[in-house]
């Protein structure tokens, strides 16, 4: 699993990107300012993949912490940039940052960069594993047995959030939450039915009594022993 420290003093921003990625596969770690990042990769650098950070903070800029990261790591960078800021693209790239992403940007796009930026550092290979399931979480393709399965995108999403929080019990509405259709519209509570049987059908060796996902009467469902 790719592990991502964001830098990021807007919460709105914080708590969107967060959530989206999580859903992807990614592991989030966020701070707002510029000394509780460095002061975090001081003595945590090694815990992180690849830094994301905003240009502008609150309290210092992401420039000095990229200045720091590259002098004693090879951290990726993608910085957070405002549209149309070409000093901040130019100054940022001359300190060694890898990338940067112009806000408001489509944060398929930005999945995309890293997953770009991970594939040029050689980490591309970040794998989920359960039993006999594996995803590979840069290509977006699940084995079952060491043979390739073909998911739908919710059905995707949906084995991903539940690999993501394995042996937590997850509500209905949590699960409805993670479903949530980039189109703008909301799975209601039938569609997950069909949704976890169809997933079912294709991950477990019995359907019908659940090994990997299983049912938490009355809450919602979970997976892990």
């Amino acid at each position: 699993m790719t592990r991502i420290l964001l830098v990021e003093d807007d919460a709105s921003i914080v708590a969107n990107l967060t959530e989206f990625l999580q859903k992807e596969g990614f592991a989030i770690t966020s701070v707002d300012g510029q000394l509780k990042a460095l002061t975090l990769l001081e003595t945590s650098a090694a815990d992180f993949d690849l830094l994301l950070l905003d240009v502008s903070l609150a309290e210092g800029n992401g420039f000095a912490i990229c200045r720091a990261v590259k002098s004693t790591t090879s951290l990726p960078v993608i910085f957070l940039t405002a549209s149309g800021d070409e000093y901040s693209v130019v100054t940022g790239l001359d300190l060694g940052a890898d990338d940067y992403i112009a806000k408001p940007f489509r944060p398929r796009e930005l999945v995309s960069r890293i997953h770009n930026i991970m594939r040029r550092y050689g980490k591309a290979n970040a794998t989920l594993e359960y039993r006999n399931l594996m995803v590979d979480v840069n290509r977006g393709t699940v084995s079952r047995n060491g043979q390739e399965i073909l998911l739908s995108a919710l059905e995707y999403r949906l084995l991903l959030y539940f690999l993501n929080n394995k042996d937590m019990v997850l509500s209905r509405s949590q699960l409805l939450d993670a479903l949530w259709d980039m189109a703008g519209e909301f799975v209601n509570d039938n569609t997950l039915t069909v949704y976890i049987k169809r997933l079912r059908d294709k991950i477990e060796d019995d359907p019908q009594n659940p090994a990997l996902i299983k049912t938490i009467r009355g809450i919602g469902y979970k997976m892990g022993d």
